[in-house]
This record gives structure tokens, sequence and C-alpha cells, in this order.
């Protein structure tokens, strides 16, 4: 890649436009990562898709549109083995109406998970978390993958760390659930952490 290229990442949270500005470097891209606090007027978009890849691309080709600017976008959940892979998609929402009543939605959708698995032995709460990263340029390339992390749930939340259904999750050769681990310990293993950076490598192929 010739000269410095802006990408936007299509997210407001910037807690992670450092990570990925760490993930770019360590690939050898010399991109500069903003988020999209820098466009105040960047749509929103619906996650409509029935797949964690469909609605990364919806927000990466709008964003992409909107900016004229190469665009990032990941979409990510929790599947679990005892609830045929559900959450899955519907892992940020999962509680439904309560939980947008009761103001704290991880926490509902989080309670509602622990009730479906009260009478699940141990050895049938595998589940896994599942992160799917889009890249989408200007002319219309495109391009995305898919990050994995396997693991168990437990029946008792650990740890105050992460956010969602961290407190939950201990990852395969791991007794810590994420929700214990350190910002860097989870991301060098985490769905999103191996999304984002099997994601620079096509990059460097796109721009």
């Amino acid at each position: 890649m010739s000269g410095r290229t802006t990408v936007v990442l299509a997210t407001r949270n910037a807690k992670k436009i450092p990570e990925m500005q760490a993930i770019l470097l360590q690939a050898g891209l010399d991109a500069e990562v903003v988020g999209l606090d820098a466009y105040p007027d960047a749509p929103e978009v619906a996650e409509t898709e029935p797949d964690f890849a469909g609605n990364a691309l919806l927000k990466a080709r709008a964003i992409a549109r909107h900016t004229e600017l190469p665009a990032i976008a990941d979409d990510s959940g929790l599947r679990v083995d005892a609830l045929n892979g559900m959450p899955g998609v519907l892992s940020a929402r999962w509680a439904g109406r309560f939980g947008a009543r009761t103001g704290d939605r991880d926490a509902a959708n989080l309670g509602l998970v622990l009730d479906q698995l009260r009478d699940t032995p141990e050895e049938r709460r595998g589940a896994e978390f599942v992160s799917a990263a889009a890249i989408v340029l200007p002319n219309g390339q495109e391009d995305v993958v898919e990050g994995v992390m396997r693991g168990r749930l437990i029946d008792t939340p650990r740890g105050e760390n992460g956010f969602g259904y961290d407190p939950i999750f201990v990852p395969d050769g791991e007794q810590r659930t994420t929700a214990e681990m350190s910002a860097a310990e989870k991301n060098a293993i985490s769905h999103r952490g191996i999304a984002f950076r099997r994601l620079a490598e096509r990059l460097k192929d796109l721009v």
C-alpha cells in the first residue's frame, strides 16, 4: 500500500479505535483508523440480516458509501450449543423488550441465557463467541472474514471486565471467564481479535 490511507471503523466506541489501529500496524499497514464520531451524520444501520457476515457487510457498505473511504464493520454474538446456536445474531437483543425496560440489556440478556440453561449439565454447556468482520472499499471491492472463540458457560457470573456474556464465558484452556481477563489477554484470543487480524491481512491485497 503506497501512501497513508484513512480507514473508517463503523463504531462510536472510542476504545475500539486504538485496538484496530494496533492490529493494522502489526500487519504492516500504514493506515489511520477513525470512528464514526468523526462523521456525526453517518447513518445508523439496522442489523436485519440472518447471519453475522451479512450484518457486518450491511454496515461496512453503508459507511463506505457515506464517507467514500474504506470502511470496516463487525457483528458478533454468542452461539450456545444447547440452545441450537442461539442467541446468535440476536445476542444483543435476546431479552427483547424486557431488556429495554430494565435499562441494562447486558444483564437481562445474560440472565435469560442462564435461566434457559438452568437444568443443563456442565458437559452440555459448550458455546462459542463468533465475530464477522467486513471491509468495503468505495469502488465496491469487499471481503468478510470470521473469528471464533470456543468455550463453555458457567452458571454464576464472575469478573468485572468486558461486557455482555463475558462474565459467564470460559474459553477453552482457561479457568477464568473473559470478564476476569485483562483487555490485552482477551484480545489475544478473542473472536473479534482473530477476525480483525485476518481482515488486516486481507486488507493488504485490497488497498
